[in-house]
């Protein structure tokens, strides 16, 4: 598990830490945050799947959404504690955005 400096920062599985990685570099990179049919391409897992990951991390306050609003998912940890994306999850192995490569 992943934890910050600070005894009081929550904790995260390491496939949590690729989805809350995935969300916020996915938001850095096209300035709004991924849909869950994002996360189901990235992942290549079920709705049911990557919604309850969603609602898992929204419930270990992890992020925040608005149920119902689309795109409402935000990262509520610093970008410094979040592991790196693991590219290996993406179909080819790769981001699929034009800016990826600048930020692997």
């Amino acid at each position: 598990m992943k934890r910050a400096a600070d005894d009081s920062q929550p904790e995260f599985t390491p496939r949590q830490g690729q989805y809350l990685a995935f969300i916020s570099l996915y938001t850095l990179l096209n300035g709004r945050p991924p849909a869950e049919a994002d996360m189901m391409r990235f992942f290549r897992a079920t709705p049911p799947t990557v919604h309850q990951m969603v609602l898992t991390l929204e419930r270990r306050g992890l992020i925040s959404r608005q149920p119902g609003v689309p795109r409402s998912i935000v990262v509520l940890l610093h970008r410094s504690v979040l592991p790196e994306l693991e590219p290996g999850h993406a179909q080819g192995g790769q981001l699929h955005h034009p800016y990826a490569r600048f930020v692997t």
